[in-house]
């Protein structure tokens, strides 16, 4: 199995080399940031992907969304230092068929290569458990209110990006991210940009 890790730690690709170290003939391809990750998967086609959703440009979802719209049958991996079920039902909604946080234990990241390399889907049982029982708590927070593409441009802003550099950066027109910044301050009852960004450094997503 040839698989592709894109995160700006190496620490982080060493330690997945050395999680999968006694499992089988596999190959790891490695990038450092959404555009390297993009590059690398169009040239190698690897047959899994782990994406880090906080990558140092756009993040892993945007990279996702960018992998997936080339490759429908790409199977990926969001990889996160956020546990919060909303960042996990974010995942699955852009399309990949697996999410590990960082701060689980490491056999989930061996059990979720096995699972989505072999065609399936995996939570760990945490995360799923969250996700199931968490009911109006998850529908309440502010996170549950926003898809993707949102979640992407909130968290340019809260780089302190501007809505022409946020434009460039998801691949869309000014005026789209315009109206999404619109969308989201009605979506989350907030009359600015600054409470935008105050909302998603508070939330985590910054």
């Amino acid at each position: 199995m040839r698989i592709l890790i894109v995160d700006d730690h190496p620490i982080v690709a060493s330690g997945c080399r050395a999680v999968l170290a006694d499992e089988g003939e596999i190959e790891i391809l490695e990038a450092a940031d959404a555009e390297d990750g993009e590059c690398v998967f169009i040239v190698e086609r690897p047959d899994l992907s782990i994406i880090d959703i906080n990558l140092p440009t756009v993040s892993g979802f945007e990279l996702a969304r960018r992998i997936l719209e080339r490759a429908p049958e790409a199977r990926i991996i969001m990889f996160s230092m956020n546990d919060d079920p909303a960042f996990a039902a974010r995942a699955i909604e852009c399309g990949a068929k697996g999410y590990v946080s960082k701060t689980g234990d490491p056999d989930d990241l061996v059990e979720a290569i096995c699972t989505v390399g072999g065609g399936g889907t995996y939570l760990p049982s945490a995360i799923a458990r969250s996700i199931a029982f968490a009911g109006p708590a998850l529908a309440q927070s502010p996170l549950s209110k926003l898809n993707a593409r949102e979640m992407e441009i909130l968290r340019l802003l809260s780089a302190g990006k501007s809505l022409s550099e946020i434009a460039w950066l998801v691949q869309s027109s000014y005026k789209t991210v315009a109206n999404t910044s619109s969308i989201m301050r009605q979506k989350l009852g907030v009359k600015t940009s600054v409470e935008l960004v105050r909302l998603a450094i508070d939330s985590g997503v910054a």
